[in-house]
């Protein structure tokens, strides 16, 4: 894919995630707007994301919006939501963007990045597995030997770990040339607080060094930032996420590239 005209780093990498993802989805796609990349996924709704590729101004982001709304109601897509990128370095940082038209100001999640170098520690009880299978595990325990064997050579990688007889952490990563993307990591609830996150983590990063990869990215929430920040991962800015007003009373509809609970 061509560079995105976008302010933070990690940026071409997420987009390529969601390109990458989009053939494992029925009918989904991305789409290029005028001002905005957008992730139409009619069978998965969590990944149903645009960025905002113009500046952030309230009349960029409206205009976006307005443009978004048709795009995703023309595949009959309900929830989704517009990230505006932030250069700010913290989540209690002042909005660039204050009001846009028809939307509601939604969840902010801090794109944190770490150089790679050698040494990372790999982990015997990580196992490279399908997207859905590690999305699985970071909700809820999965036994593991039902966790299937993934193809090493493609664009998107599941990861979980195993403890004893089950996987208990999961996590997907892609990698954009020398930079790898690290997405929704997390730890099924009985297991959280026990360093499961961590050890999945760094096994990850030693995995895409090995690979290439030489710098790493991500999306953190509040909770994921303590265990991020412990692993050498620094801030770069932020996005702040922004959903059409009537979905304020619905569940959150955010990309689940976020972090999962600290461990």
């Amino acid at each position: 894919m061509t560079a995105l005209r976008g302010q933070i780093l990690g940026q071409d990498t997420l987009v390529g995630s969601w390109d990458a993802l989009s053939s494992l989805s029925p009918g989904a796609y991305l789409r290029r707007a005028r001002t905005s990349l957008a992730a139409v996924f009619p069978a998965w709704t969590p990944l149903n994301n645009a960025v905002l590729l113009d500046p952030p101004t309230m009349k960029a982001a409206s205009a976006a919006a307005a443009e978004l709304a048709e795009v995703y109601a023309n595949e009959d897509v309900a929830d989704w939501a517009l990230w505006l990128p932030n250069p700010a370095l913290e989540f209690d940082a002042p909005d660039e963007v204050p009001v846009v038209d028809g939307m509601a100001r939604d969840t902010t999640t801090l794109v944190m990045i770490r150089d790679l170098s050698d040494g990372l520690p790999f982990d015997g009880q990580v196992r490279c597995t399908t997207v859905e299978a590690a999305g699985q595990a970071g909700d809820e325990p999965v036994p593991a030997d039902r966790l299937p064997i993934s193809d090493h050579m493609s664009e998107v990688l599941g990861w979980s770990l195993v403890d004893g007889e089950y996987a208990v952490a999961g996590a997907w990563t892609h990698q954009n040339e020398r930079d790898v993307g690290i997405y929704a990591v997390g730890t099924a609830p009985g297991w959280r607080r026990r360093g499961m996150a961590k050890r999945l983590m760094l096994h990850v990063l030693a995995d895409a060094y090995r690979r290439g990869a030489r710098t790493a990215s991500l999306q953190s929430t509040r909770m994921g930032e303590p265990l991020y920040s412990l692993l050498q991962f620094r801030p770069a800015g932020r996005y702040d996420e922004w959903v059409p007003s009537r979905q304020t009373d619905q569940p959150s509809g955010d990309y689940p590239c976020m972090s999962g609970p600290t461990d």
